[in-house]
């Protein structure tokens, strides 16, 4: 259980601190940043559907079998983040953004975000809770979610009003949240007996609703062949990268 705390709070701290990440970009051009953005989320597309398909959901099948609650688990988890998504959402605002009003949408974001990393330090603690490589690629998979994410986050918080230096704090201050969600559900485990049985799927469908509904898209946007293809490629690289995390069983 020490290397299942340590483990843990070791990969939910360094997915926190990639909150800061936003700062690279300002000094990169918009259409430069797009088209890098693009590229990451094609790698992180494949990761997380990597993750979910050959590390979460084998092993608790491996573990308890392939019932029909581990389906409902995974598709639970599939319903949350749709529901949550649903009731997330950016609010219109007609006062104009300045540093002295930030706009609801950035506050929402900030909420939703929290909400985000919760659920990421939940899915952490719960997969180290299965076993360390698993707990290894799963935190891998967020990381490669979470770079242009907050990237993306960053933005947000500077167009609704933030300044600088309190967009990158309240990034990070939502950031940490992921730790809470890596201890609750540490201690969970300590009282709910075989509560991975619902966390490791319910977490895979998150990952799957993730990848399939919010990243994909995004990459039907770039129809031009060549980039496609890039982004192809990147899509089997990340997939490639939860293969190759095997080797660690």
């Amino acid at each position: 259980m020490h290397e299942v705390w340590l483990y843990s709070l070791i990969s939910v701290i360094i997915v926190s601190l990639i909150s800061f990440v936003g700062i690279l970009t300002l000094s990169i051009k918009a259409n430069k940043l797009k088209k890098i953005l693009l590229y990451m989320v094609s790698f992180s597309a494949g990761g997380l559907f990597g993750d979910a398909f050959i590390h979460l959901l084998p092993e608790i099948i491996e573990e308890v079998g392939f019932s029909l609650n581990i389906s409902l688990y995974a598709i639970f988890g599939i319903v949350f983040s749709f529901v949550v998504e649903k009731f997330i959402r950016w609010r219109h605002c007609h006062l104009p953004t300045t540093k002295e009003h930030q706009h609801p949408f950035a506050i929402m974001n900030l909420f939703g975000d929290a909400v985000h990393n919760f659920m990421d330090g939940l899915i952490i603690g719960a997969s180290y809770l299965a076993s360390i490589p698993v707990g290894i690629a799963t935190t891998l998979a967020v990381v490669f979610h979470e770079i242009p994410q907050e990237i993306a986050d960053f933005g947000v918080l500077l167009h609704g009003g933030f300044s600088k230096g309190k967009a990158l704090f309240f990034n990070f201050m939502t950031a940490l949240t992921a730790v809470i969600g890596a201890v609750a559900a540490i201690i969970i485990s300590s009282y709910v007996q075989n509560v991975t049985y619902f966390l490791i799927p319910f977490a895979a469908g998150g990952f799957i609703y993730i990848a399939g509904s919010d990243l994909i898209p995004e990459l039907h946007k770039e129809v031009k062949v060549k980039k496609s293809l890039i982004q192809i490629t990147l899509f089997i690289l990340g997939v490639g990268v939860m293969v190759l995390l095997l080797l660690l069983d």
